[in-house]
């Protein structure tokens, strides 16, 4: 310390002696911050990451991300709840322990991390940090048998991904004329193949004769690749194509819609969020998980002191699950989303049940 330093030091020492005063403490934040740590492909994927920062963002915080920095939003269909997000990026899966780490050291009120990867970062750091309270979206948390365990401060929120595209299924099939239809799928997954497993399903009941073709790229974050396969599948005549590989899938819109800017009579089915802003004259529905709602109600129930821990499972019949609006025009349109509505109510009262094993849709008589 230099001399000045020591001096200017020194008089401050003795102010405080004389006068009794206390160094203040940190002002408390005018608001709880509220952490998010966003799963591969992150902001802009118009998927799994933009969903639930539209919860947190749009609908708790009341802000829209601009690179300025937050902007306050319109109003919104759900009130704010006076929080301040912070949101950080993971560039590889190594990033997601540290990430929510630092969520912990700059006390958030809330920790989130999105998406079936951060499965093992969230268990590590909430058994770190037992006072804050944890949300874990896209799976349970597992022990080292691969079995469902809970701990009190962290709640984890899984969907019924099959109701959804078992729906989207039987959509397509109602929609083909060439009789196939495609998926694009990410990583071969138990996740993954839950979402083939119902959408297989749904087009074998509303046309068994109709083929499916499914290929898997290996991926979340290849945007390329997606697309290439995307377009493969085209090449092989199906005319709807179903795309469930994050941003992928992304890619296996943007091939789908050149084929349709092209004079091709295809469309695309996206998955998580609606992605008919990126091709209105292509996207005929979606698979949507309501992940939005489930941060929303996360943030909400932490701010009101009713935070539990637990596993939740979401489905149709809780709202969990979806379809997007289908705004493209086909013969026999009207017609087709009444057969949609009529087995979605069967799965919502318990009548039709969803099989989660592709084995099983085979099993009972669906074409590969």
């Amino acid at each position: 310390m230099s001399p000045r330093r020591r001096i200017v030091s020194a008089v401050l020492c003795l102010l405080a002696a004389v006068t009794g005063c206390k160094k203040e403490a940190p002002a408390a934040p005018a608001t709880p911050t509220i952490g998010l740590v966003l799963g591969l492909g992150g902001r802009g994927d118009h998927s799994f990451n933009d969903s639930a920062l539209r919860g947190l963002e749009l609908w708790a915080a009341g802000k829209t991300y601009e690179k300025a920095g937050y902007q306050e939003a319109p109003a919104q269909e759900l009130a704010p709840l006076g929080i301040t997000p912070m949101v950080l990026q993971s560039r590889v899966a190594e990033d997601y322990e540290p990430n929510l780490q630092l969520l912990a050291d700059q006390h958030v009120s809330l920790a989130m991390g999105v998406g079936f990867m951060l499965e093992n970062a969230v268990e590590t750091v909430a058994r770190r940090n037992p006072s804050l309270p944890f949300l874990l979206v896209d799976s349970p948390l597992l022990d080292a048998q691969g079995r469902v365990l809970t701990l009190p401060n962290v709640r984890t929120v899984v969907f019924r991904e099959e109701e959804g595209c078992f729906l989207a299924g039987a959509l397509a099939g109602l929609v083909t004329k060439t009789g196939r239809v495609g998926m694009v799928g990410g990583m071969k997954i138990p996740l993954v193949e839950r979402y083939e497993a119902g959408f297989r399903a749904g087009v074998a009941a509303t046309n068994p004769s109709a083929t499916v073709l499914v290929n898997y790229t290996g991926s979340f974050t290849d945007f390329a690749l997606g697309k290439q396969v995307g377009q493969d599948l085209l090449l092989k005549n199906t005319d709807v194509v179903f795309a469930a590989a994050g941003v992928d899938g992304l890619g296996a819109i943007q091939a789908v819609k050149e084929a349709r800017e092209a004079g091709k009579a295809v469309s695309v089915i996206g998955v998580d969020s609606d992605p008919s802003h990126l091709a209105p004259e292509a996207v005929l529905s979606a698979v949507v998980k309501h992940v939005d709602r489930v941060v929303y109600e996360a943030i909400r129930d932490q701010r009101q002191g009713r935070f539990q821990g637990g596993n939740v499972s979401l489905g149709l019949k809780e709202g969990g699950m979806g379809l997007a609006p289908v705004r493209l025009d086909f013969p026999g349109k009207a017609e087709a989303l009444k057969t949609v509505d009529a087995l979605r109510a069967r799965i919502v009262s318990g009548e039709l049940k969803v099989p989660t094993r592709v084995e099983a849709v085979q099993a009972a008589g669906a074409n590969p």
